[in-house]
């Protein structure tokens, strides 16, 4: 039996977790035990707990506290907790996901303890080096044994630093095995989809109508740390949605509801607008039920402009980069940065054009169970 140790702490980690582990679940319980740990990274219910009783994730086995002290010390932390567990458990394999604080602090405390990681969603590349995700995602790359990519230009982009497609096992960190296995987000989409009944009655519930609405999510750092960024995307929502007459649905992150308060020009009247609605965040059914109704999407999410690709909803992206450039290249997004004039600019584009077309970028559905068997094949060529 191989034994896994899942680290995930944020929204998109769960997501992406539930695949692996509804498919291990129903494919290979013979052959892998999984044991989940949650670095506390999101700490609100309706950014953890909720979504791994939705999602059928099974309970994680350590559940951390992440207290909201300063980043260097939360990522300390967060490695120690990891390390923690690492040492109970003494996994054949530590599965790290994305780009977030708790990928990079699975990668320290992975490496620390000599323990192989196999990095899902590896070889994304925004080439925009002020944003933090971009070291963690290459941090956890190269130090990675098995590394996943979502799509071919990912694969590509591996390459490029050095990775070999030649090498054969044994894999390690210094001889990593790479595949381009699609992407495990477009696995989720799709079982979702099959399980959307219970949340049919949502237009309803907050009195929209079908492809006349726009769903929008705000969350980054540098876009709700920074006041000037802050007002000038809910300044753009302001004008947008006056300008065209339509309602933008905006389920509101912990950190972005905090920052309004403090920081939301007073001048700017968001709530005093019918037409944008801020809401607790949403489950990811209830999101993804709002997304395949909506116009429109606009976020900074990486997650959510995937989900709106996969949905065949044009994105509007508060963002100067994205690590997804399939779909910017493609012209299936837009990059607006915060300014409310591109944001206009890049919605009229979206009016007016008629034959946009979705590649299949991301695979086909398959990932969890190709990442399995690899993960399988790997781990127990190198015990024999």
């Amino acid at each position: 039996m191989i034994k896994i140790l899942t680290v995930v702490g944020a929204r998109p980690q769960f997501i992406k977790a539930a695949t692996i582990s509804r498919c291990i679940a129903n494919y290979f319980a013979d052959e892998i035990e999984e044991i989940i740990v949650h670095s506390g990274q999101h700490y609100d219910a309706n950014m953890s707990a909720n979504f791994f009783q939705e999602l059928g994730i099974p309970k994680p086995k350590y559940q951390f506290d992440s207290e909201k002290n300063p980043l260097a010390d939360h990522l300390s932390q967060m490695k120690n907790n990891i390390e923690l567990a690492i040492q109970n458990e003494n996994p054949d394999l530590v599965l790290l996901y994305g780009d977030t604080n708790t990928t990079l602090s699975g990668t320290y405390a992975a490496t620390n303890a000599q323990i192989p990681i196999a990095h899902i969603e590896a070889g994304l590349r925004s080439y925009d080096n002020s944003m933090p995700e971009e070291f963690n995602r290459y941090t956890c790359d190269h130090a990675s044994t098995l590394l996943f990519t979502p799509s071919e230009k990912a694969f590509q982009n591996l390459l490029k630093e050095g990775f070999d497609v030649q090498n054969k096992h044994p894999f390690c960190s210094s001889k990593a095995g790479i595949f381009n296995s699609g992407d495990v987000m477009y696995d989720s989409l799709l079982h979702a989809s099959k399980r959307l009944g219970k949340h049919t009655d949502i237009l309803k519930k907050f009195d929209l109508n079908k492809n006349n609405y726009l769903l929008a999510t705000i969350h980054r750092n540098f876009n709700t740390d920074n006041p000037k960024r802050l007002n000038e995307i809910f300044e753009g929502f302001d004008q947008l949605s006056k300008l065209h007459s339509i309602k933008i649905i905006i389920p509101l992150h912990p950190r972005t509801k905090k920052q309004l308060k403090l920081h939301l020009d007073p001048n700017l009247k968001i709530n005093n607008n019918p037409l944008i609605k801020l809401l607790d965040p949403l489950s990811y059914l209830e999101t993804i039920n709002l997304l395949r109704r909506s116009k429109m999407v606009i976020t900074d999410s990486g997650g959510l402009q995937k989900e709106s690709f996969f949905l065949k909803k044009p994105c509007l992206i508060a963002r100067s980069s994205t690590e997804w450039t399939e779909i910017t290249d493609n012209r299936n997004a837009i990059l607006y940065d915060a300014n409310p004039a591109k944001l206009l600019k890049a919605y009229e584009y979206y009016l007016a054009k008629k034959d946009l077309n979705y590649p299949s970028f991301y695979g086909n559905g398959k990932a969890a169970k190709f990442i399995c068997k690899k993960i399988i094949q790997s781990l127990k060529n190198k015990k024999e």
